[in-house]
């Protein structure tokens, strides 16, 4: 098995695909200087433990990596895991 995430920009989203067929998504809106996460899904009939997570942080990793923009999680699930790991705080506060 192969994960992987991508920014699908076009839809407004990074998707997490097992084998190359998207499994999980996390949804985003861009506004001024920030990235929104609304919207975290794991395909429930495909899901396996992590895969959220590595979803997350994937995603993260490249706002971090490819842009300036601070991160706003209105997604439960996002903001739950921001509070989990400490190290991706300062995202919040750009």
């Amino acid at each position: 098995m192969t994960l992987t995430v991508e920014n699908q920009a076009d839809r407004s989203r990074y998707a997490l695909l097992k084998d190359g067929e998207v499994v999980g998504i996390a949804e985003y809106e861009l506004r001024d200087d920030a990235i929104v996460f609304v919207h975290t899904e794991v395909d429930p009939e495909k899901r396996e433990r992590g895969m959220a997570s590595q979803l997350v942080q994937t995603a993260l990793d490249d706002v971090r990596d490819r842009s300036d923009l601070r991160v706003v999680a209105t997604c439960p699930y996002v903001r739950r895991w921001l509070a989990d790991h400490p190290e991706y705080q300062a995202l919040q506060h750009r």
